[in-house]
């Protein structure tokens, strides 16, 4: 299905099998899956490809997303550079207590920041795949997506000249923000959503982790996590009130809560370092069903937000990227529909599983700061029962890594 179509910014009519809105870890791998079995497609990108390959996001990788991603021949340098994380350590109780996920079920967590990986998978798109992508671009629209002629236009960047790009299928890969979801007729979409009441004060310091693996500090303070990113920097977070100010919270302030949080019998202090990345996130999550309408299909951020209390959004995206590219080269190779038809169903199973994971990990993260006694006995007993209970820490083993055998 490889054809000479004129460059996406040569002002000729454009046509593609596939419009990919969005140049994540979803719409990279869908665009990925579709070259590499010769279908073309054009992926459009709001902003710039310095931007995407820079901009800091999630890195706690499940160990069948990666593999998902070798199968593909997309995960050559996470192979080689990834940290593996067989362990996480809970601090509570002024004591700290490791859990070994990897002796319990012989799988890991890859620990590969996400701007690496967009930068691996934009690499491979455009340079060795040959596909087409614009970055930049401007005033995006979806149209006509109950039809069997769908378009997609947008402003060029260079020009400001409007283009019109007429395709088969429309990928929405464009993240929470975008404009792939506000295209769902309003009369056919039901966003269900959950509002968790905190914020999360989401830091990136200028500092080696302080142990080797993620952990979580279960405080009467609040909740504080270390999630390591590299050798140099490290991903701190800690709950404040929802739409605190960054700026109340200055660096004396946030280490002074950091040690105090993350502190226990026996445990270093941590290592403080400069701030360089200071924001406040609400913590929420939504899905939007049926995440497919005509021939608009949305993955990742697009159809659904998990908050990253489980470190669950990349992997979500990247299942919903896998799903969907092999079904839309089994549809344009094959005629196979399939995977198309299966696609919603087959996706919110998993992307419900990890929602509910998370809402149960939020009251063991924040319920010794609700307040209320009763909350804070019962979070004793949940974080008890993990290290108590072969069988509890099976459960949340198989949920925190993913590995159920059928979702």
């Amino acid at each position: 299905m490889t054809h000479a179509f004129p460059p996406p910014d040569s002002g000729a009519p454009q046509r593609f099998p596939v419009v990919v809105v969005g140049a994540g870890p979803a719409g990279l791998t869908v665009g990925n899956i579709l070259r590499a079995a010769s279908v073309d497609c054009l992926v459009l990108e709001a902003e710039s490809r310095e931007f995407i390959e820079q901009r800091p996001r999630a890195g706690v990788m499940e160990e069948w997303a990666v593999r998902g991603l070798e199968k593909r021949g997309l995960a050559r340098n996470l192979l080689d550079r990834a940290e593996l994380h067989t362990a996480c350590e809970f601090r509570f109780d002024g004591e700290r207590y490791r859990f070994p996920y990897g002796e319990l079920t012989g799988s890991h967590h890859f620990v590969y920041p996400q701007p690496l990986l967009v930068t691996d998978l934009v690499r491979e798109y455009a340079d060795v795949r040959g596909g087409q992508i614009r970055f930049g671009v401007r005033d995006v629209r979806v149209h006509d997506i109950d039809t069997d002629q769908p378009s997609v236009s947008y402003t060029c960047p260079e020009t400001g000249e409007h283009r019109v790009v007429h395709c088969d299928f429309v990928a929405g890969c464009d993240g929470a923000r975008g404009v792939t979801r506000a295209a769902l007729p309003p009369e056919r979409v039901r966003v269900a959503r959950h509002d968790y009441g905190i914020g999360w004060l989401a830091l990136l310091a200028e500092a080696p982790p302080s142990a080797d693996c993620v952990l979580f500090g279960c405080h009467a303070n609040g909740f504080a996590g270390q999630m390591p990113r590299s050798p140099e920097v490290t991903r701190y977070y800690l709950q404040c009130p929802p739409g605190d100010d960054p700026e109340n919270w200055p660096h004396e302030r946030v280490w002074a809560e950091l040690q105090e949080r993350l502190g226990a019998s026996g445990v270093p202090p941590l290592t403080e370092g400069r701030l360089i990345e200071k924001r406040v996130l609400d913590m929420h999550d939504y899905v939007a069903e049926p995440m497919v309408s005509g021939r608009l299909f949305l993955a990742g951020d697009a159809a659904h937000l998990v908050a990253p209390i489980a470190a669950k959004g990349m992997n979500l995206a990247l299942h919903d990227a896998f799903l969907l590219g092999d079904a839309l080269v089994a549809h344009l190779t094959g005629g196979d529909d399939s995977g198309l038809g299966g696609y919603a169903e087959a996706c919110l199973r998993r992307v419900w599983d990890y929602q509910e994971f998370s809402q149960w990990l939020s009251e063991v993260f924040h319920g010794s700061a609700a307040g209320d006694a009763f909350r804070a006995g019962t979070t004793l007993a949940r974080l008890r029962r993990l290290f108590t209970s072969r069988a509890a820490a099976a459960a949340f083993a198989e949920q925190y890594l993913g590995t159920a055998a059928q979702y």
